[in-house]
């Protein structure tokens, strides 16, 4: 899911980080530690058309969560700070009103657009367009309001409130440095360049005379590279969890296996009853396949019910904490878990069933 909506996000898309990052790993704000290293100078240079050529637009980011209010409504949200070129380079379409402009992110406007959830929180059915919200004492005009664009890779797009960076940075944030500059290029064949163009003209500001990387304060990564390094780790998540899958089912095959070698011999008599009254060997066989394989197809049903629940309450915990991840269940895999623990049933069943066909009825008769 997330891998998908990596990729919806455009293939011509690169994003500037803060701090350095390892080839095939994250870049260290992205773990989560604070770096300083990108500013908003950083990203006025960047759009230099005689240096950077290929580039359309780009949108820089200093980001928060605060609390906004309108009249008696309070509403904790999304806040972030960025430049006027975020329409452009994200795809957010203003359903009413309009986007702050670049000359009101450079004069610190206390403007204020909304996404579609905030709005909806805040306001209900009354009209947003003029109205003053308030955020941290502060006082913002609503100038815009953004049409609904969902969830994008653990992102809720219309839970935010958007504000000029500087008067973010300035009044709200208390910081001069920024999270994420996104920059949009014309055309998806001229990333490789226009990366080169990016990290020269940041080496050249930060004063990086090494042109290895190894001492580059930034990452710059292609929206192609996120979406090669997330496939890495879901294979490498897939591997894990097939494994782990196919060793509980061997364990627990072997587990039933033991089980139906105890059931055949507490009823050696009941077998033998059964061939005396004229049930063939066949029929002894189907008897205990048949109890096998219900037994794992009761097992799989109620593991795969734990496994809805679980994934259902985690899906609640993780938008307690501020995230977005949408429960789905897919159908295809309940069925294939069934039809796998089934076939587990049939295979590990399969020698006590045949155990218990080959009793004879005068040896399983007289058996105590």
């Amino acid at each position: 899911m997330i891998l998908n909506q990596v990729k919806s996000l455009g293939a011509n898309l690169i994003g500037i980080m803060p701090g350095a990052t390892e080839k095939d790993g994250p870049p260290a704000s992205v773990m989560g530690i604070n770096i300083t290293t990108l500013t908003y100078e950083d990203a006025r240079a960047l759009l230099d058309k005689k240096k950077n050529s290929h580039l359309l637009d780009l949108v820089a980011y200093t980001k928060s969560i605060g609390l906004v209010s309108w009249q008696s409504n309070q509403y904790s949200t999304n806040l972030s700070g960025c430049t006027a070129g975020y329409p452009a380079v994200e795809g957010g379409e203003v359903e009413a009103g309009r986007f702050f402009t670049s000359e009101e992110e450079r004069n610190l406007s206390r403007v204020a657009v909304l996404g579609s959830t905030a709005k909806r929180e805040l306001f209900g059915d009354n009209p947003a367009l003029g109205e003053k919200i308030k955020i941290r004492r502060h006082v913002f005009e609503v100038i815009g309001v953004m049409a609904e664009r969902g969830k994008v890779a653990m992102q809720d797009y219309d839970d935010q409130v958007f504000l000029p960076l500087k008067t973010m940075q300035k009044l709200i944030a208390g910081v001069d440095h920024l999270g994420l500059i996104r920059a949009k290029v014309d055309n998806a064949q001229n990333l490789n360049q226009a990366m080169a163009d990016m990290t020269a003209i940041l080496r050249e500001r930060h004063g990086i005379i090494d042109q290895s990387g190894a001492t580059d304060d930034f990452s710059v990564r292609s929206a192609a590279e996120a979406v090669d390094m997330i496939t890495q780790v879901t294979d490498g998540l897939r591997f894990f969890l097939a494994a782990m899958a196919a060793l509980s089912l061997v364990v627990g095959g072997i587990g039933i296996m033991n089980i139906m070698l105890i059931n055949v011999a507490e009823r050696t008599r009941e077998i033998g009853l059964r061939q005396a009254l004229g049930a063939t060997r066949l029929d002894i066989f189907r008897q205990f396949i048949f109890e096998a394989v219900a037994i794992t197809f009761a097992g799989g049903a109620i593991g795969a019910a734990i496994g809805i629940l679980i994934s259902f309450l985690a899906a609640l915990a993780i938008g307690h904490f501020g995230y977005q991840w949408d429960f789905i269940v897919s159908g295809y895999s309940i069925v294939l878990a069934l039809a796998v623990t089934s076939l587990t049933g049939l295979v590990f069943g399969f020698y006590p069933a045949a155990k218990a066909s080959r009793l004879e009825p005068v040896a399983a008769l007289r058996h105590e």
